[in-house]
């Protein structure tokens, strides 16, 4: 129930973005209006979901382990730590890839 909701939000929002990017007036600036919209709601908000999706999964799983055997915390800890940063690192590079898109446009 709680996915579809946010499912349904964001196509409002990229509908809402888009129907903007049409009513833009001529001149050949309606290309950068399509990139923002990809790079920037597409893009980086799917690696933002994705990734905090696989955060939750991480600290469910390690919570659990801890929950089961206390003495694996300084094992478990760390580890789930650098799982963590790891995570985290492909939104940061995801977020690279959009602003290198938007502003040294490489293509």
């Amino acid at each position: 129930m709680k996915v579809s909701r946010i499912f349904n939000l964001a196509i409002l929002a990229v509908a809402t973005i888009a129907s903007s990017a049409f009513a833009s007036e001529g001149g050949g600036g309606g290309e950068m209006t399509f990139m923002v919209i990809g790079c920037g709601v597409l893009g980086l908000g799917l690696a933002a979901l994705g990734g905090g999706i696989g955060m939750g999964h991480a600290i469910s799983g390690a919570l659990t382990g801890m929950a089961r055997n206390p003495g694996f915390y300084n094992k478990l800890f760390p580890n789930m730590l650098i799982g963590l940063a790891l995570i985290e690192s492909l939104v940061i590079y995801t977020l690279v890839i959009v602003l290198i898109l938007l502003y040294a446009n490489p293509l």
